[in-house]
């Protein structure tokens, strides 16, 4: 199976190279990723263990993006008949709604076979009203081959012509077991598969195989009686703010100064240098606003025959790319002070950023051992594990911080899906799967709904919530595009698309000026 037929050019394009560019401020996507670094300043001269937390945070507006194109893999077998088709009939239209002309569409469906509806093709207002027709006229009948639609949304990706600076995605929603192939055997390639079980029948183990063996791919659960509006909206709300593809974080350590013992990334790839001396991390995407946050473990080498001085235990780089430019970051060193008066890092108190990360760390890895304790049928053993998760959520020392009641409420919610053995194999299940892949990815996923946890949203993904909402009211009524999204948001704060460009080229003129500042001290004490 293949196909090479996607559009190349929308009908209001007056070139034949394919779509322009998205608009830019300067075309080249300099700072759209921004540093930051939170370890302790001082250690001891004597052996020890120190934590730095390096986080990533796409600092830029959308106003340059990646152009998206998303594959739309459906269940339209007979389960999904009334309510739920209807559901994902107006979660569709959703989404047209909010595609503009630089983005590209293609419907699959399966049951028993899968068809591909329509080809990717540029949502432009007259393919507007094609895909509505076609989603209008969904009719739910048969089985439920879910490796057939996998592999028809797939063929649909690696047919594409049209490539450069593109984005491609590929949603698929399931209510139901499979009963034809097994779409865990499927290779995903690069592509990222975005995975959503509907209601309480669906099968969350292969959804959630199928989403973790993809790059970037993540679970969401929805739960029976739940519109799919807003959880297609969340998900949206991201791929419409790419402001990085290819991102990867690389730490180097200095041999003489520290050992790298762990990088905690979650399931992110990693990969280091066959001496140790480095560990690159790919996250592959980042949305505008979105954090990724690193943990990193080092072991600081024996300095006691030394005085006071200033460690440079790693340094750390990033790089990107974005509408086919590369970026690459300035390296960064950390340095921490040695001497033989600072505290002993095991008694010491942590940089609040960093004990926060790794209380939700810990938080993440409490309710894995709940989830694998509850499907081993030890239901008491999961409830103490997660009462015992709650207990430690009060020693955090930023109770200040919204995430910290939103983990509250999702252990809360977990104990409360835990009441019953078939109660969590119907619900607390999936719901901690989604969880899992939300903590695992550091990125949104729907847990039963949209709302009650809103771990790693984005001010995007916010708006389309409340959109979401307004739009199940009254489908009629006047839906912005994510253009119109844009000009809102560029009107609420002008300097945003420039903020990140900005800071890194006061950034790079402060490093060049210490450079120079480094020459003349060298030069005036030769002299």
């Amino acid at each position: 199976m293949s196909f090479n037929d996607d559009e190349q050019s929308h009908p209001a394009s007056n070139n034949n190279g394919g779509p322009s560019r998205l608009p830019g401020i300067t075309g080249v996507p300099v700072g759209q990723v921004q540093l930051t670094k939170y370890h302790n300043k001082e250690a001891p001269l004597a052996p020890n263990e120190q934590e730095v937390l390096l986080e990533l945070k796409g600092v830029s507006s959308a106003v340059s993006r990646a152009g998206l194109d998303l594959i739309a893999v459906l269940d339209v077998s007979g389960s999904m008949a009334g309510d739920k088709l209807d559901k994902v009939k107006a979660a569709l239209l959703f989404v047209i709604r909010k595609l503009t002309d630089e983005d590209r569409l293609s419907i699959v469906t399966f049951s028993n076979r899968a068809a591909r509806l329509c080809p990717l093709r540029f949502v432009t207002e007259a393919a507007q009203a094609d895909l509505k027709a076609l989603v209008g006229g969904l009719v739910a009948d048969g089985g439920t081959n879910i490796k057939a639609g996998l592999e028809t949304g797939l063929a649909v990706a690696a047919g594409r012509r049209l490539t450069a600076g593109r984005a491609v995605n590929i949603l698929l929603m399931s209510d139901g077991q499979q009963n034809d192939g097994d779409a865990r055997q499927v290779q995903p390639g690069n592509v990222p598969i975005h995975t959503f079980g509907f209601g309480a029948d669906h099968d969350p183990a292969v959804l959630e195989a199928v989403a973790k063996k993809s790059r970037e791919g993540l679970f969401h659960y929805v739960a029976d009686g739940v519109n799919l509006t807003a959880p297609f909206s969340q998900l949206l709300g991201g791929l419409l703010t790419i402001i990085a593809q290819d991102l990867e974080l690389t730490i180097t350590r200095f041999d003489d100064e520290a050992t790298i013992k762990r990088v905690d990334a979650g399931t992110y790839p990693q990969s280091s240098a066959g001496n140790g001396s480095s560990v690159t991390v790919q996250f592959g995407t980042l949305y505008s606003a979105e954090v990724r946050r690193v943990m990193v473990y080092l072991e600081l080498v024996d300095s006691t025959m030394l005085s006071r001085y200033d460690a440079l235990v790693v340094e750390v780089q990033f790089s990107y790319s974005l509408q086919g430019t590369t970026c690459f970051s300035t390296p960064d060193p950390v340095v921490i002070g040695r001497s033989g008066s600072a505290p002993d890092p095991a008694e010491a108190p942590k940089k609040q950023e960093v004990q926060t990360e790794m209380a939700r760390l810990q938080h993440a890895e409490s309710i894995r051992e709940a989830r694998s304790m509850a499907d081993g049928n030890k239901l008491e053993q999961a409830r103490f594990k997660l009462v015992d998760a709650q207990n430690a959520l009060e020693d955090i020392l930023d109770q200040a911080n919204p995430m910290v009641d939103m983990l509250r409420e999702e252990l809360a919610q977990l104990l409360r899906l835990m009441e019953t053995q078939e109660l969590y194999n119907k619900q607390g299940r999936p719901y901690a799967i989604s969880s899992l892949a939300s903590h695992d990815r550091q990125r949104f996923a729907a847990r039963g709904d949209a709302e009650a946890v809103r771990l790693f949203a984005t001010p995007r993904m916010d708006a389309y919530l409340e959109q979401a909402k307004k739009f199940d009211e009254d489908p009629e009524a006047p839906l912005p595009s994510a253009a119109a999204d844009l000009k809102q948001e560029v009107a609420a704060n002008p300097l945003g698309p420039l903020a990140g460009q900005l800071t890194f080229y006061i950034k790079s003129a402060i490093q060049a000026l210490q450079a120079i500042d480094k020459i003349f001290s060298a030069a005036a004490s030769s002299n």
